[in-house]
Order: C-alpha cells, then sequence, then structure tokens
C-alpha cells in the first residue's frame, strides 16, 4: 500500500506555459516555458543556467484572454540541467504585482 503524504505547505498546479521575465539590472526580455506554480513559486526552462539568488521580473500569461496575466518579482533558488536541452530554474515569488503595479514595458 503506498502512504503517500504531501510534504509542501502549497499545491503546486502542472502548467505547459510561457513565461516572460526579465533579470534585474538587464534589458533583455527572456522567455521560458513555465511547469509548475504554486502560491508561493515556480519552476520554469530556460536554454541558460541562471545562478540562485538572481532577482527577476516574471510574468505568466494564460492561455485565455479572461485571465489576466500573473506579475510577479521572483527569486532564483535553483538551476539545474534539464532532461532537454536546457535548464529547469527553481524560483520563489516574493511577491505578486497588482495589475496597477505593472507598467506597459513589464517585465
Amino acid at each position: 500500500m503506498n502512504d503517500f503524504t504531501e510534504k509542501r505547505d502549497f499545491y503546486r498546479m502542472a502548467v505547459d506555459g510561457q513565461v516572460r521575465f526579465r533579470i534585474n539590472g538587464d534589458k533583455q526580455i527572456s522567455t521560458g516555458v513555465v511547469k509548475n506554480l504554486s502560491s508561493t513559486g515556480l519552476l520554469m526552462t530556460f536554454d541558460k543556467e541562471i545562478a540562485p539568488g538572481t532577482k527577476m521580473s516574471v510574468e505568466i500569461s494564460p492561455g485565455k484572454s479572461v485571465t489576466p496575466p500573473l506579475s510577479a518579482e521572483a527569486s532564483v533558488v535553483r538551476s539545474d540541467r534539464g532532461d532537454q536541452d536546457g535548464y529547469n530554474i527553481a524560483c520563489s515569488i516574493d511577491r505578486i504585482l497588482a495589475e496597477s503595479e505593472v507598467g506597459n514595458d513589464f517585465p
């Protein structure tokens, strides 16, 4: 018999969508794929490694225009080689931004 107990404080949703992000201090906007999301963090894939501790602005757009994008400030917790060509980038969500805090140039 399997005796599985969820050890996370918050449930993670499986997601397979685009995430746009900008590393703080950079001008370039990069694009990755978000793999899962919870109220406190996200896991995305990207073609380059990003050092733990890196701060960034992220925007996750849902597939339907009925729901506004999730805009947040995040910090990289872990970056490791993925199964494919690329890296798994685990981030903690430091702060979710209100729509009024997000400008046209966000992230």
